[in-house]
């Protein structure tokens, strides 16, 4: 009876002793431990020790203007034959530029892009160069203010000296050198003069709060964080280095967003590209760097990093620390990328243009692009002249597709009244009036599918025209170019509309109340979408249609309809290059056609036109 007592009271105690340890865990003892991880976590961003292999967010508040944000620092003059703008001397940021050979908008002149935008401004976009350090006070950080100790305005061949004493034995000092260009050139001295040797880790970043109002509207093209890095640590060659890319969108995901983080190199680059434009930091090439591309949300916006964190370095008591980076800001030209790629030694510079995964083909043929483009002095001949050349060199291929097809029009004309006796037949039964066709095809020994053959070659080319549409979407020399007439803008969608006649009528669709935006936005169908929806109409109806079910065949008919609204909201270069495209197509089509007598639309159309102006005089 006093066991049967005793183990009862023991499950009692063990019952009432589990219930009220649940509830000290759930009221007490989680609240507590809760907040004691997220103190760590604090301390642990805050903390230099913590932050070796990571990279800051200081400085990302968006609550001033530009005007205010530039007023809360002194200020460095930049002036080059490409930037205009100035360096904060508090932080030492590189956060107000410039591009001054790149206007805005085409009808706005002296407009100048805007590339960075100071700390604390709304869209804030800048590059921070400083120091970690583990208990040590006073290391320079985005409130530190810099002293100017040399030269006045940054300018090519006039570098300026900023300098800061912490005022416990280190002096810092910063070298900034400029070129023409987009190159600024950052040498970097840290000297000891206490008793004791102190270590430190210098750190390179690019900053971006908030996404760019455009990100993500050119799918082809690249927008978001960007790094080159070596694959292996032990003296990398050229072949060692691959590029890593994260879109804007993916790394801004608030739960799941992509990152590369704490990742190890020897040199290379790191920044942060939109479509023409990018800002990247470049280590020295033979610094063992850990580098970083992550967004963090504060308040809701995403707030992207980009950079690399160096090695530790230790700086013994009368000893001075040495090393010299770069900072790329400015436009991604090609030509520009190669000559710093090749002076400077940093890998795979021109892969900051996005050339694809048929980089093999993309990159040659934005070459002779270029080339073409110099030749000729206008941009949009310039496609024109290279959508010949891809042409001529695919034209044995082309033929041989396009003459298979053709022959196998000849045998449609040929047994056409038989194939009319067949529909006339089975008028409301398509699947008998198929049957019969294919059995007059057997009886007649011909293999629809031979016009379709005739398809194969043609998969070989897509490859190249599609690097070509690529190349036109990433030339920054298409940016701004003109063509002829009205065209003064080859990036741009078409500006005339057929809903104002062309111009015809004074008025814009835009401002037509209720229903201006429809008229300006899926309804906007300038000359050139018409242009390539006709030269669609007619590619298409050059080119049989064998061994296709009627209601496929009605479907491809509405396709030039449908393409011509989704054209005219593209940039009028690549509607330029489709409609020559189709127009080369139809005329190797049409003389092949013409050769082995095959009925075609053109010859059809011409002899339509003769017989109406015959009827005409005759009834005259």
């Amino acid at each position: 009876m006093n066991n049967t007592t005793d183990n009862k009271n023991m499950i009692y105690f063990l019952v009432i002793s589990m219930a009220v340890l649940a509830i000290y865990q759930f009221f007490v003892f989680g609240p507590q431990q809760k907040k004691r991880e997220a103190a760590m976590q604090v301390a642990a961003a805050a903390s230099s020790s913590a932050a070796a292999k990571g990279l800051p967010l200081g400085g990302v508040s968006t609550t001033l203007t530009r005007e205010q944000a530039l007023a809360t620092s002194p200020r460095i003059t930049i002036s080059t034959p490409s930037l205009k703008g100035s360096i904060a001397l508090k932080g030492a940021l590189l956060d107000d530029l410039y591009m001054i050979k790149y206007d805005q908008t085409v009808e706005k002149k002296n407009d100048p892009v805007e590339l960075l935008t100071p700390a604390g401004a709304k869209n804030a976009y800048y590059v921070q160069s400083a120091y970690f350090a583990q208990n040590v006070p006073g290391m320079p950080d985005n409130n530190t203010v810099w002293t100017q100790t040399g030269g006045s305005v940054l300018s090519p061949g006039h570098p300026v000296v900023l300098s800061y004493d912490n005022g416990t034995g280190l002096t810092f000092t910063r070298t900034l050198s400029i070129d023409a260009n987009y190159m600024i050139t950052e040498d970097d001295a840290v000297t000891n003069t206490g008793t004791a040797p102190v270590s430190f880790q210098p750190f390179s970043v690019v900053m971006r709060s908030g996404m760019p109002a455009d990100a993500g509207k050119n799918a082809v093209v690249h927008e978001g964080a960007i790094a080159t890095y070596s694959k292996t640590m032990d003296k990398p060659k050229l072949g060692d280095y691959r590029t890593a890319s994260l879109k804007y969108k993916d790394m801004a995901k608030p739960k799941d967003g992509k990152a590369l983080e704490s990742q190890d190199s020897v040199g290379g680059w790191y920044g942060i590209t939109d479509k023409y434009w990018m800002a990247a930091v470049i280590p020295n090439q033979t610094q063992a760097v850990s580098y970083t591309a992550k967004a963090i949300l504060t308040d809701g916006v995403p707030v992207f990093r980009s950079g690399y964190v160096d090695a530790p370095v230790t700086v013994a008591p009368g000893q001075t620390w040495k090393a010299q980076s770069h900072v790329f800001a400015g436009a991604k030209q090609n030509t520009q990328l190669q000559v710093y790629e090749d002076s400077l030694h940093i890998p795979r510079f021109h892969w900051a243009v996005d050339w694809g995964m048929l980089s093999i083909i993309t990159y040659p043929m934005y070459w002779l692009l270029d080339k073409l483009y110099a030749f000729l002095g206008n941009f949009g001949f310039a496609i024109l002249a290279l959508t010949v050349i891809v042409k001529v060199v695919f034209y044995p291929l082309a033929h041989r597709s396009y003459e298979s097809m053709t022959k196998m029009r000849q045998v449609q004309d040929r047994l056409k009244p038989k194939l009319d006796a067949i529909k006339k037949r089975f008028p409301d039964d398509m699947q008998k009036q198929q049957e019969a066709t294919m059995a007059l095809y057997q009886e007649e020994k011909v293999n629809p599918m031979a016009g379709l053959g005739g398809c194969l070659p043609m998969l070989l080319q897509i490859p190249v025209f599609w690097s070509l549409y690529k190349v036109l979407q990433l030339a920054i020399e298409m940016r701004h170019a003109p063509f002829f007439g009205w065209i003064n803008d080859l990036s741009a969608p078409d500006s005339t509309t057929i809903i104002n006649l062309f111009g015809l009528l004074p008025f814009d669709p835009a401002t037509v109340p209720l229903i201006g935006t429809i008229l300006a936005g899926p309804l906007h169908i300038g000359v050139v979408a018409i242009l390539y929806g006709c030269s669609m109409w007619l590619s298409q109806q050059m080119t049989p249609m064998t061994g296709v079910d009627p209601m496929q065949k009605k479907m491809m008919a509405f396709m030039p309809l449908m393409l011509t609204f989704f054209m005219a909201h593209v940039a009028v270069g690549l509607i330029i290059y489709w409609i020559w495209s189709n127009i080369l197509t139809i005329l190797q089509q049409y003389s092949i056609m013409h050769r082995l007598k095959v009925s075609n639309p053109i010859d059809t159309g011409f002899q339509k036109l003769g017989e109406m102006m015959n009827k005409g005089k005759k009834a005259a």
